[in-house]
């Protein structure tokens, strides 16, 4: 079953909610739908395996991220 999104590789020591906020800038909330797309990745248990690859779908790959007014000190 190929799912389209994006790909990351777990470097040592890595757990999947440090990996997706290093390399996707994914938070908690994302987990469900990155446990969706990866089964059996729950099962390698809190570190990761070197190497296991986890894929993002193209709906979580680009969080989309709040622009606040840019305040000047002077205004």
């Amino acid at each position: 079953m190929a799912t389209a999104g994006t790909s990351y590789r777990a470097r040592q020591g890595d757990t999947l909610d440090a990996l997706l906020w290093r390399d996707a800038g994914l938070g908690p909330a994302d987990l469900p739908a990155i446990l969706a797309a990866n089964p059996g990745v729950a099962e390698a248990g809190p570190v990761l395996p070197i190497g296991t690859i986890v894929i993002v779908p193209a709906a979580q790959a680009a969080p989309v991220t709040a622009t606040r007014p840019l305040i000047q000190l002077w205004d």
